[in-house]
């Protein structure tokens, strides 16, 4: 396969990588910016050692320095961390691939697929990670679990205790747990107690204005009447 059919195949696999996937699900541009910068520079530079015998071994020290500098310069998480190693390896074949041709294709459809099925939100999408500050100092780990599963309302899996400050009476905690079925939602087509159409009232006619209301007549004089008009 030609050296050009590969940087197509590269800004391809990147494009659907930063647009298709990423950007839809986590919504950051900057990060959109830096995959397809860092991408574009490990293919330019990949490619420009790729004839020199030493290339591969320099490109993949190339990928580890370029890791470094990038993921020490900010926090990222770690859905973003494998993103930004699927840009630098999506660079790396399509640089260095001139010799493996199909190979280095196949594995770039890999790299897109694997982000594409593992990032989806219904994998593993009641999994949940936080880091809380409890107003309570916890040195039991047992009733820290406890009294996680009872404020979060889910089954904890793990909890790692990051500080215990008892002056102040803190504890900072990583808790890992499954969130709950989300419950008592309105079946479509039916409408909630809340927004209910209100029910009907029966009310008497208003009195126009400057009008007089009607006189009270009593019972008696009321019948009269009604005999009159029959």
């Amino acid at each position: 396969m030609s050296q050009i059919a590969l940087y197509l195949v590269d800004l391809v696999a990147v494009t659907v990588l930063a647009f298709a996937l990423y950007y839809p699900r986590h919504r950051r541009r900057d990060l959109v910016v830096a995959y397809l910068g860092v991408n574009v520079g490990v293919l330019a530079v990949a490619a420009t050692l790729a004839s020199s015998t030493v290339g591969a071994g320099l490109g993949l020290g190339l990928f580890g320095v370029l890791s470094i500098i990038r993921l020490r310069s900010t926090e990222l998480s770690q859905t973003e961390v494998a993103y930004y190693f699927a840009a630098l390896a999506l660079g790396l074949l399509g640089g260095l691939g001139t010799t493996t041709g199909w190979l280095s294709v196949a594995g770039s459809a890999l790299v897109v697929a694997v982000m594409a099925l593992v990032d989806h939100p219904r994998v593993l999408r009641r999994s949940r990670s936080q880091t809380l500050v409890l107003d309570q100092a916890f040195v039991d780990e047992t009733e820290l679990v406890t009294h996680l599963e009872a404020l979060l309302g889910a089954r904890v899996h793990g909890a790692s205790v990051q500080r215990v400050d008892l002056v102040n009476d803190t504890t900072w905690v990583e808790v890992r747990y499954r969130s709950p079925e989300l419950s008592g939602r309105t079946p479509r087509g039916t409408t909630s107690p809340a927004h209910a159409a209100p029910s009907a009232t029966t009310t008497s006619p208003a009195t126009p204005a400057g009008a007089l209301p009607a006189p009270a007549w009593p019972q008696g004089r009321q019948d009269e009447r009604v005999g009159v008009r029959a």
